[in-house]
């Protein structure tokens, strides 16, 4: 599949896609509900698509040719506080996303070999030390009802005879934008240390591994269902604040207190204080190998840059 069609392309994790894939000589198509503002975002030779996010108007015949649909659209659950009215945007854009790409497969006379489905590691839930596989139940909390209801959004492909793959990504760690840059600021400013108890799990993955990853689930031809896109090793809140200060030679030993996080976020802590132990169980069966497995060699790399 030499044509790739990315929903929610500019994002992080979109942009760094793309940007893999143009490498390569594929064809990426980007759909964006402003195109005029968003395409300078993007990598240059991206083709820059509008679409309403709720439908296949106006894009749906992209898919007539062979090609490979990644929906990553969503409104960002990271960028200001969870107000109810804030919630419920976060989980209507993401099943109108689901909607527009199913209805989109299903008018195509020619079917696209593969959609790839995002979704994320809050599917589990908060826990504590229980490693988490792909085959382990989801929690009864916001974010896990978020992937719940996320997930199955493109579903309706799969009865037309298309594979599906469901991506649960973890905090993808890129020097370009998402957590990464505010998880090592205080850093900057000698005042690095652990959050709340320190004890909570990040499973994370390197951003080259994200799109590494992705890359290995559009191009094998049997993969399907659910894969967790994480490191092999994730590591408590702790041990990643000092390595952090390891690889900038900076101390890691002023911890910020959890009130004060919960008072700067409001529900929204709940994903700086609490975390889940994922490992990429499949992933590794079916041989991908990670360029960045462990969190000081990842971290060389970004802060290297």
């Amino acid at each position: 599949m030499k044509r790739v069609i990315i929903t929610g392309g500019n994002g992080l994790i979109g942009q760094a896609l793309a940007a893999d894939l143009l490498k390569d000589g594929y064809e990426v198509i980007a759909l964006s509900r402003d195109a005029q503002r968003r395409g300078a975002n993007l990598p240059s030779g991206v083709r820059l698509e509008q679409w309403d996010g709720c439908s296949a108007q106006g894009w749906g015949h992209l898919v007539e040719q062979e090609a490979a649909i990644v929906n990553l659209a969503g409104e960002n659950i990271g960028e200001r506080r969870w107000t109810e009215a804030r919630k419920q945007a976060i989980i209507e854009s993401r099943l109108r996303a689901g909607k527009a790409v199913s209805e989109a497969v299903a008018q195509a006379r020619n079917k696209p070999g593969v959609v790839i489905q995002a979704s994320a590691i809050g599917y589990y839930g908060l826990r504590t030390d229980e490693i988490l596989t792909e085959k382990s139940p989801p929690a009864d909390d916001f974010m896990s009802r978020i992937c719940q209801q996320w997930e199955p959004a493109t579903a309706p492909v799969e009865q037309a005879g298309v594979r599906r793959v469901v991506v649960r990504s973890g905090v993808v760690l890129s020097r370009q934008g998402g957590a990464f840059p505010r998880m090592i600021m205080p850093f900057n400013f000698f005042a690095g240390g652990p959050l709340g108890s320190g004890k909570q799990w990040i499973s994370w993955i390197h951003v080259r591994d994200e799109v590494a990853g992705l890359r290995f689930l559009i191009d094998n031809p049997n993969a399907v269902g659910v894969y967790n896109l994480t490191s092999p090793y994730p590591l408590k809140n702790v041990d990643f604040e000092r390595a952090v200060g390891r690889v900038m030679r900076r101390p890691a030993i002023i911890p910020t207190p959890a009130f004060a996080i919960r008072l700067l976020f409001g529900e929204m802590a709940i994903t700086v204080l609490e975390g889940q132990r994922v490992v990429p169980e499949r992933l590794e069966k079916e041989g991908f190998l990670f360029n960045y497995p462990r969190i000081e060699e990842a971290l060389r790399d970004l802060l290297s840059k």
